[in-house]
């Protein structure tokens, strides 16, 4: 161990010189200055281009504000209403007063019903769209909105497989493009509509709109099917039906077995997998018989 810390008189004076030098260096780093001069620069063009990027800030910032298009209030949801600055009081207030299936014809009509502020109704009100029946009413075709607005007998109702899109338009919540989409789903089948429950597999219809399309319209001339026995059908009758695929026709065929047979089509409920929702569309290709 000695060996390693035995120095000769021209290795300690080396080692002296290098603390020597390492404090003069540390020295010279904390007391001299050694930075760059001032950098000059045109203080009206500093402040021009910072006004610039102030400006284009402000723009980026309104170019991601949200975008409101026009839409009816009397279907404005709770995300809608919140995101529309509405309070929770607000949004229960339309929510109630549409339960009672009365409807908001009006700016004026809507701040009564919802009580919202001066300032949150001007900065809304400009994207409201009421139908084109309440912002230009026509005194000829008065009576015939009353009379879509109220049910109708059978015999009163409209065919639904004749109905026409302007004439589905006159229900309260189809617009045009529902009213096309209804009469173009129904086109996709030769002969129209079996029962009106087929208007639930028609995209974008709540089922309060497909409730008072049924006060106004009814299929009088159903489609002529064949229906399927449920208890002989094999999987490739069964994949014929709308909403069921292999893998479920093999689930309705495996229960069937273990059941020795359906005596009752809700009996479908218990296969595993099961479209329960549509339920009373796939029982009308079915039967027992």
């Amino acid at each position: 161990m000695k060996s390693y810390f035995t120095f000769s008189k021209r290795q300690r004076n080396g080692i002296f010189l290098l603390l020597f030098l390492i404090i003069v260096f540390q020295c010279i780093y904390f007391f001299i200055d050694f930075s760059s001069e001032e950098i000059k620069y045109n203080e009206a063009e500093f402040e021009l281009f910072q006004k610039e990027i102030d400006s284009l800030r402000l723009v980026e910032i309104e170019n991601r504000k949200p975008v409101i298009y026009p839409f009816n209030p009397n279907f404005i949801t709770d995300y809608k209403g919140y995101t529309l600055g509405m309070s929770n009081e607000e949004i229960d207030r339309l929510l109630k007063y549409r339960e009672q299936n009365l409807w908001i014809n009006s700016v004026k009509q809507f701040q009564e019903v919802t009580q919202v502020s001066d300032s949150l109704l001007n900065a809304i009100s400009p994207y409201f769209k009421f139908p084109d029946w309440v912002t230009n009413p026509k005194s000829q075709n008065t009576s015939a909105f009353k009379n879509y607005n109220t049910p109708r007998s059978f015999e009163e109702k409209l065919d639904l497989n004749t109905a026409t899109a302007s004439q589905l338009q006159r229900v309260n919540g189809i617009g045009k493009a529902l009213s096309e989409r209804i009469v173009n789903f129904r086109s996709k089948f030769v002969g129209g509509f079996i029962a009106d429950v087929q208007l639930q597999d028609v995209y974008g219809l709540s089922p309060e709109v497909i409730e008072r399309i049924g006060e106004q319209f009814t299929v009088k001339t159903p489609r002529q099917i064949e229906k399927i026995n449920l208890n002989t059908a094999s999987s490739e009758q069964l994949v014929t039906i709308q909403h069921i695929d292999y893998q479920l026709a093999h689930n309705i065929i495996e229960q069937k077995t273990l059941r020795e047979g359906y005596k009752s089509l809700d009996e479908l409920l218990k296969v595993k997998d099961f479209p329960v929702n549509k339920i009373e569309i796939i029982k009308l290709y079915l039967t027992l018989d």
